[in-house]
């Protein structure tokens, strides 16, 4: 799918499977933004290269082409870079400094953990005690 995506200016950001509904759903993102007819274009682009890839062994399946949304949460390296010096939600699996989420600047990434400015510290998080970390999202 990066092959067809990227000459597209498109970045493939997940693919999900739901067993119940026969449903391959592929998340995309761009520079700027997804619109319906980016994703209209991306599955007509990627429709018959999936049919000869045959995921479902000839099962029939419904494929979706979707905008993550904005607060998906990031999943590659990339998705931290994109976001260095942005106002970042992180949800913990367990509590640092007795609370389990943080909302502030991301500063550093290095592929292990996060440097996050919150109003009052700077906090280093590695990535295994992250549960979810998100864009902020303000409505003003």
């Amino acid at each position: 799918m990066e092959s067809i995506a990227t000459p597209m200016g498109i970045e493939v950001v997940d693919v999900e499977w739901n067993d119940r509904s026969s449903e391959l759903t592929v998340l995309i993102d761009t520079e700027n933004g997804v619109s319906l007819d980016v994703c209209e274009e991306f599955h007509n682009a990627i429709m018959d290269p999936i049919d000869v890839l045959d995921p479902t062994y000839d099962a029939p399946y419904t494929l979706n082409v979707s905008s993550p949304g904005l607060d998906r949460p990031f999943k590659t390296g990339r998705d931290f870079e994109r976001n260095l010096d942005k106002e970042v939600e992180v949800k913990l699996y367990a509590p640092i400094k007795g609370r389990k989420y943080y909302e502030g600047l991301l500063l550093e990434y290095d592929g292990n953990a996060i440097t996050l400015k919150t109003e009052k510290e700077e906090l280093k998080i590695a990535l295994n005690r992250i549960a979810k970390i998100n864009k902020a999202i303000k409505f003003e």
